[in-house]
């Protein structure tokens, strides 16, 4: 779910600024999962950009206040909420952990890293949600040491279908700042894409599993 609709205008419109997000519907991207993607979103970007990150920090952090109160400690999934989920818990005078994808194979085999007690309340920091999957992975991990998990915000979602189903699975309330329809409206607007690109990004979007270019 959006949070605020000028917000998610906003974010949009950095992220292409500093090229966070690149739309390439004729030399599509190949993620790891093996899609052919006309997107590519990497928040880690906006870590180099002072004002932007500043301005993602602000928003998370009111946002969180204004979603969930103040919880015991921000969480932030490894690795690409990591730096934001640092700088919003600062922002909030909060302690931060952040969980790995899985335990490590050495030393103490942390998946969570920091200080977290069982009974604590979590709210987790995402940099981008595809289809939930590292997402949830990350909650659960967070559940299975004895947190308690109150909600998400993220930067930025595709909106997948399968997303959402994962996420009513867990009965998880999740907020982000942009989405991908809000994207590509403003993408038009600003001229960072063309009308005619447009029916291709919609059509990866309802389909991206089986999309090809054309």
């Amino acid at each position: 779910m959006i949070l605020d609709i000028e917000t998610a205008k906003k974010t949009a419109e950095l992220l292409l600024q500093i090229k966070a997000i690149k739309l390439e519907p004729q030399h599509p991207f190949t993620w790891s999962s093996g899609w052919k993607s006309p997107i590519y979103c990497d928040n880690r970007v906006m870590l180099s950009y002072p004002a932007v990150r500043n301005y993602v920090k602000k928003q998370l952090a009111e946002q969180l206040r204004k979603q969930y109160g103040k919880p015991d400690v921000i969480a932030g999934v490894a690795t690409g909420a990591i730096g934001i989920g640092a700088l919003v818990a600062e922002c909030l005078e909060l302690p931060f952990v952040y969980v790995r994808p899985k335990p490590k194979k050495h030393g103490r085999q942390n998946q969570i890293e920091g200080f977290l007690q069982a009974g604590q309340k979590v709210v987790v920091i995402e940099d981008l949600i595809s289809t939930g999957k590292s997402s949830l992975n990350a909650v659960n991990a967070l559940k299975n040491a004895g947190a308690e998990v109150v909600g998400m915000l993220a930067i930025f979602s595709y909106g997948f279908d399968l997303s959402t189903q994962n996420f009513e699975r867990q009965d998880l309330d999740y907020h982000v700042l942009s989405n991908y329809e809000t994207l590509i409206k403003q993408a038009v607007e600003s001229d960072y894409l063309k009308e005619s690109d447009v029916q291709a990004l919609s059509a990866w979007r309802d389909n991206p599993s089986n999309w090809q270019p054309k």
